[in-house]
């Protein structure tokens, strides 16, 4: 009967534990137990959670379904082929859980039938005894062998009923039954040479099973004396792995007899086992026995050497001893790695004490030689944790950043705490999965970008460029523009962007005159969940362009020549008039010269180029200067590349006084001299105040604006640039 034995649970439920029996040649699919049901596992979630038995410790007898947790009988099973006599033999197997990770360890106990009869090594037994024999005296009879164990083993032993023999069955330190035949009443070759019984071997079983053999027993004629040994049973210790050829006892028989009758031959008793044969052999003559084959510790810890000696003389009676081989271990195996299951990668989110690999450590030496250290080596965040006894579990040991490491190699040492200590080591490779935890980083914060006014519509103008160390999604960038007001228009009307490339284009094409900069934000976001992002602020300075020619604002006249009148008495450096010109564009674009282009050829006049005055060069000569008025072309030029260029055609007339020049009416009078000199001072006034009311007219807007938007949110206001983008007549 098939019976559950126990369940443990074992520390914070990481492992547990369960006892099964199961009686050996139990038939195939023989239930043994429900693991799931006895453990109290949810059955609908053992797919899911992906129950498993850990592959190193499958048997071939025992089967598990994975799917309802049944344990039954796979092959049947013959305990005396697995454990030979072993007083316990058991069958253990590990399952777990992955998600979470539980262990679970399963122990079976195959439990002995009496299905097997006590046996003899030969049919016939024959014994010889010498006639001279006196009662009393023993003989060592062949033991019979049962493979069974406890109750069903070999019990005792009977012989048929007789008037000379009787059997004496002892038990031996061991637990063995052996049985010597014991002289009960002197025996005569001549009246009878040999008695032939029948031994009988009985087991414990319920029925008890019984063996049989024919025991002849031989009358020899009398050899007084047969040999004997120092003591009946030998104790000595050998350690593994001792050479070929080492001593591992020197036997000793005595023999009072002389000649062939006392002369000893030692040999090993008829049932020894043939692997004792192979490991050891035994000198004849002296008695040394010697290691034969390498003997290993973990085959067997103790050897029993049946040995007889026996004369030459006739009618020889063997002697017998047993002697006990203890094999002392050494530190010959190193520690084993076994691993169960291993995580493929571990999120860089992954909480500390996440679970990435289940490995067993096992070594097959005894005591300090077998018991082991297990470590990993280097400076990774991950560390060993002891789920059940040879068991451990690798877990992290703090946070992961896969923009540090993507990948971890995780080396396990295992080493024995032997003399010289032996250690294994292995290796498994963790990846590190990355998560969204990076936003894109602009390479810079703020971009200066600079276009040349009168610009194509669409043309590239910048790029600006973002960097995520994240992979995959995570670091996939797009661009976009957010949204403001430039001169009360939307920013995207001005310049678009790629979302893919992050280059910028212009929409439209320039003013200088008009705009000369503007200021946005871009945003850099990338594809995660969530989505990450960061912004960098753009700034469009407008480069001035050469596009416009200077402008003569004074003097001005009729039909675009100005009458300005010189007094033949004027010296030299005398002010004639001064040429006042302006140039819309900036800079060197806007630098103006002054020289006269015609009219001067014989040098009455110099223009000072800087400042646009026009004064006398000498005083005026009747015989150089005949004639009465100059009629002069000035040309005003600025600085730009290529240069733009204007004139003014100015009339200088010759007078005899000043008050007579500008009373000659429209020809150069006085009247018509002040309505000059009054109209350059109207234009200059007026040209002045138009640009300060265009100025205060643009401040009072800003105020508004900006008073506006901070009534809808001040946290935009106050930091996007747009809200900067300057008049042209602000500047």
């Amino acid at each position: 009967m098939i019976v559950l034995l126990i369940v443990l649970c074992i520390a914070d439920g990481v492992l547990s534990q369960i006892r099964y029996s199961v009686p050996e040649e139990a038939d195939h699919g023989t239930l043994v137990g429900n693991i799931a049901e006895d453990l109290g596992l949810d059955l609908t979630k053992l797919a899911s959670r992906r129950f498993q038995v850990v592959p190193s410790s499958r048997t071939p007898y025992l089967e598990v379904n994975l799917e309802n947790g049944v344990l039954f009988v796979n092959e049947k099973i013959d305990r005396e082929q697995i454990c030979r006599q072993s007083a316990s033999c058991q069958l253990n197997m590990e399952v777990f859980l992955e998600n979470p990770l539980e262990l679970f360890r399963v122990e079976i106990e195959v439990v002995d039938i009496n299905d097997n009869p006590p046996s003899f090594p030969e049919t016939d037994i024959t014994v010889e005894i010498s006639e001279s024999a006196t009662p009393g005296t023993r003989f060592p009879l062949e033991s019979a062998f049962d493979p069974d164990v406890g109750s069903n083993a070999l019990r005792t032993y009977d012989i048929t009923t007789n008037n000379y023999f009787y059997l004496d069955v002892q038990t031996q330190t061991d637990g063995n039954k052996f049985a010597e035949l014991v002289l009960e009443k002197p025996l005569d070759r001549e009246q009878q040479a040999a008695h032939r019984y029948v031994l009988t071997a009985v087991d414990g079983g319920q029925p008890p099973r019984t063996g049989t053999a024919l025991l002849v027993v031989k009358v020899l004629d009398s050899n007084d004396n047969v040999p004997v040994f120092d003591q009946p049973v030998y104790t000595v210790s050998l350690s593994e792995n001792a050479p070929v050829g080492m001593l591992v006892i020197q036997l000793n028989a005595t023999d009072l007899d002389e000649g062939l009758n006392g002369e000893i031959v030692y040999s090993f008793s008829n049932h020894i086992s043939n692997r004792v044969k192979d490991l050891f052999s035994i000198d004849p003559r002296t008695g040394r026995i010697e290691v034969r084959a390498e003997v290993d510790f973990e085959e067997s810890s103790l050897y029993q050497i049946f040995v007889q000696a026996k004369d030459m003389g006739p009618n020889a009676v063997p002697a017998h001893c047993k002697v006990l081989v203890k094999v002392s271990d050494l530190n010959d195996n190193a520690p084993e790695i076994t691993f169960s299951t291993v995580t493929e990668s571990v999120s860089e989110k992954a909480a500390p004490g996440t679970v990435i690999a289940l490995l067993s450590v096992t070594d097959r030496d005894a005591e300090e030689n077998g018991q082991i250290h297990v470590e990993i080596l280097g400076d990774v965040p991950f560390k060993l944790k002891t789920s059940f006894r040879n068991y451990f579990t690798i877990v992290t040991d703090g946070p992961l950043n896969r923009e540090q490491a993507d990948s971890y190699s995780v080396t396990v040492v295992a080493r024995d705490k032997g003399t010289p200590s032996l250690a294994a080591s292995k290796s498994i490779r963790v990846q590190v999965s990355d998560e969204n935890d990076n936003a894109p980083t602009f390479t810079q914060a703020i971009y200066d970008v600079y276009v040349t006014e009168n610009n194509v519509p669409g043309a590239y103008i910048h790029a600006v460029t973002a960097q995520d160390p994240d992979v995959g999604q995570n670091a996939l960038i797009s661009y976009s523009i957010l949204e403001c007001d430039i001169q009360g228009m939307s920013v995207k009307t001005y310049v678009s962007i790629n979302e893919e490339t992050g280059y910028l284009y212009a929409l439209r094409s320039f003013d200088y005159e008009q705009l000369k900069d503007f200021t946005f934000m871009v945003q850099a976001k990338d594809a995660g969940a969530p989505e990450l992002s960061s912004n960098a602020t753009v700034k469009v300075i407008i480069v001035d362009q050469n596009d416009n020619a200077p402008v003569v604002l004074a003097p001005l006249g009729k039909n675009g020549t100005a009458k300005e009148p010189l007094p033949r008495t004027a010296e030299p450096g005398y002010l004639v008039t001064r040429i006042v010109a302006m140039d819309a564009d900036d800079g060197e674009n806007a630098r103006l010269s002054y020289s006269i282009h015609r009219g001067n050829e014989n040098g009455m006049f110099r223009m000072d180029w800087r400042t646009g005055e026009l004064r006398t060069a000498r005083r005026v000569s009747v015989k150089r200067d005949p004639h009465q008025l100059y009629d002069l072309l000035i040309e005003v030029r600025d600085h730009g590349q290529p240069p733009l260029s204007s004139s003014a055609s100015v009339l200088v007339v010759l007078v005899d006084s000043v008050a007579e020049g500008r009373g000659a009416g429209d020809r150069g009078g006085t009247a018509k001299a002040k309505d000059g000199t009054l109209d350059l001072t109207l234009i200059l006034i007026i040209a002045l105040g138009s640009v300060s009311f265009i100025f205060l007219l643009v401040m009072i807007v800003l105020a508004v604006r900006c008073q506006k938007d901070k009534k809808l949110n001040i946290y935009t206001c106050l930091t996007s640039e747009c809200c900067l983008a300057a008049a042209p007549a602000a500047r």
